[in-house]
């Protein structure tokens, strides 16, 4: 009996303790954990303790087992997954996000200034590399994923649990493009230059913590990705017609009988003369 209280009491411990990770956002929703041999290991714990914990995480929807393994639960997707249909039918929501975003991001650069780490910093300092690396090599599909991951390190050294579960849940319906397509997004000319200089300005004023720059620099990136998404909407709108009206041929008949017509229009007008 006295082995099996403390085999619960540790199994308790473990589940606390990764409890505590994805509660901080340090294990990701989706992400596999090591295989039970390996993460028992790397914890220094038997496997029945291992067992157990992962058995009562996943009883509280926190921990997916599967025959690969163990992996973090996607817990909000059940609410995203309804909303990303009611997105995708909707064209107005994808402003009604940006406007979210843009409160959501001037508050939490100015949270980052005052509450990051070193270790934040220095995440933001290397994303901006990473960057500007992709940026002169043209790599706009490197330079979309860095986008995001600088706009997760900023939710991160906000150190707000609620703000970094809520924007994880929304980025995974920005990386499948259900508010708008990133990749036409950095296609657009000079686009990719303002954009990288934003980031930038965002990025530098967490660093410096000046958080008046930061709450400002944010503010600009969403009200500009806001007014280029509704520009490229626009023209796309616009081409949309042009090629209906090149294509409303095909759904003609031919008229046959038009010379014929302009003939007798021709006759009935000199006899009246």
């Amino acid at each position: 009996m006295s082995e099996q209280l403390k085999t619960a009491r540790i199994a308790e411990t473990i589940a606390k303790h990764l409890e505590q990770l994805i509660f901080e956002g340090a294990l990701h929703p989706g992400e596999r954990l090591l295989p039970e041999r390996e993460l028992a290991l790397k914890l220094d714990v038997s496997r029945p303790s291992l067992r157990d914990a992962l058995a009562g995480m996943e009883r509280r929807g926190l921990i997916v087992t599967d025959r690969q393994g163990s992996r973090v639960a996607e817990f909000l997707r059940p609410l995203t997954q309804p909303l990303e249909l009611l997105i995708q039918s909707n064209t107005q929501a994808s402003f009604d996000y940006l406007e979210f975003r843009g409160v959501i991001e001037a508050a939490t650069a100015e949270m980052a200034c005052a509450r990051a780490t070193d270790l934040d910093r220095a995440a933001i300092r290397d994303i901006l590399g990473r960057m500007e690396q992709a940026h002169s090599q043209d790599d706009s599909r490197e330079e979309a994923d860095a986008d995001a991951e600088l706009h997760f390190a900023t939710y991160e050294a906000a150190h707000n649990v609620v703000i970094l579960h809520m924007m994880r849940a929304f980025s995974e319906l920005l990386r499948r493009d259900v508010f708008y397509n990133r990749a036409q997004l950095y296609a657009q000319p000079n686009v990719r230059d303002t954009l990288l200089q934003q980031h930038k300005a965002i990025g530098e004023a967490i660093i410096t913590g000046d958080a008046f720059a930061a709450r400002r620099a944010a503010e600009s990136h969403i009200a500009f990705t806001r007014k280029t998404i509704w520009e490229i909407r626009q023209a796309d709108a616009r081409m949309a017609v042009s090629l209906r009206r090149v294509g409303r041929r095909d759904l003609l008949a031919p008229n046959r009988e038009s010379g014929l017509s302009v003939s007798h229009k021709g006759t009935g007008a000199e006899g009246s003369s």
